[in-house]
């Protein structure tokens, strides 16, 4: 199982790794053209992994390699579909030896804007997240270094990585190319942000302006929460799910406090409609039900959120709230390497 500890000796030992020199170290390398959907900002890259077309190339192509995995049965993009905003479709993601995960595994749409990852934020920077899944026993259950020496010669991961990174295919490499490939999954190209960023008062329907006005009210309070480009504010709650959070007790796993026992990091709201089921163990199947958990007010854990108030919606206030969400899905694909 993935430990902090784990994680972070191997990000010392990848830190300071040897650059080797190639062939093609001196090819000059081409920034990646990122497009931007109106309203979202440059996201901030580490120093040390620019965008530039090579590397975020190679992170593609190694994101849906399959050679990752143990077995060679499954790829980052198994458990993270193109087609479902890069999220899964179980309650709990399938490891290589076909058993269920710890947690539900959540859109990758705008983790370029995010500061920590995974659920519970026990990694801080997404080349650290990269190595996670690979390690652990019940996902690919590989060793990257020994992924690195299976793929190092092959095409295109030879000349690319010598292209992006002046070095042989290493785990340097893999943990870099396929945080830049994900740091281009930007969400951002809905109806709402063309009405809310572009003054486009005929990109909503009278049902999910009204949806809008709703889940933005004081009486509801969903911005509390998700509010902001992303829909959210990145930060840990405990909506009160359960009452007894012993089989994953989400934020407390990381920092060993009490007060952290069932605190969750908030999703994004961006296409909600594509990437159920939800909540951090899939245990909701639909945004109805979502929403009447909400509505409930969760159920009283000491920590539940003081966010959570109990409200009351018609049946046309809650057919309004999901055509507002619903009108949250991006128009495009969140790929934008060819």
């Amino acid at each position: 199982m993935r430990t902090a500890l784990h994680i972070v000796l191997l990000a010392v030992l990848l830190a300071g790794c040897r650059k080797d020199e190639g062939p093609d170290a001196d090819e000059p390398n081409v920034p990646f053209a990122l497009q931007l959907p109106p309203g979202a900002t440059m996201p901030t890259t580490p120093s040390d992994n620019p965008l530039t077309d090579a590397s975020v190339r190679l992170g593609k192509a190694l994101f849906f390699d399959t050679r990752l995995s143990r077995d060679g049965s499954l790829s980052c993009a198994s458990c993270h579909h193109p087609d479902k905003a890069f999220s899964d479709t179980l309650a709990l993601s399938l490891g290589v030896d076909g058993l269920p995960g710890l947690r539900n595994a959540p859109t990758l749409g705008n983790v370029a804007y995010h500061n920590a990852f995974f659920r519970d934020g026990g990694v801080p920077t997404l080349e650290m997240q990269v190595l996670a899944p690979i390690h652990d026993q019940v996902e690919m259950d590989h060793n990257v270094t020994i992924v690195a020496t299976s793929l190092r010669d092959q095409e295109p991961y030879k000349t690319l990585s010598m292209k992006a990174y002046g070095r042989m295919l290493d785990p340097f490499v893999i943990t870099r190319a396929i945080a830049s490939y994900e740091r281009t999954l930007i969400s951002g190209w809905s109806r709402f942000d063309r009405y809310l960023y572009q003054s486009d008062a005929a990109a909503l329907t009278d049902a999910e302006v009204r949806g809008w006005q709703l889940f933005s009210s004081a009486e509801l309070n969903c911005t509390a929460c998700h509010g902001g480009y992303d829909l959210s504010d990145h930060d840990f709650h405990n909506v009160g799910q359960y009452l007894d959070y012993a089989d994953d007790p989400g934020r407390e796993r990381i920092t060993l406090q009490p007060d952290d026992v069932g605190k969750f990091k908030t999703p994004t709201l961006r296409n909600i409609a594509r990437t159920a089921p939800y909540m951090h163990d899939g245990a909701f199947a639909t945004l109805d039900g979502v929403i009447d958990h909400f509505a409930e007010g969760g159920q009283p854990h000491p920590n539940r959120s003081p966010e959570m108030v109990n409200f009351v919606l018609t049946p046309d206030q809650k057919a309004d709230l999901l055509a507002f969400l619903s009108a949250l899905n991006d128009d495009r694909s969140l790929d934008q390497v060819p």
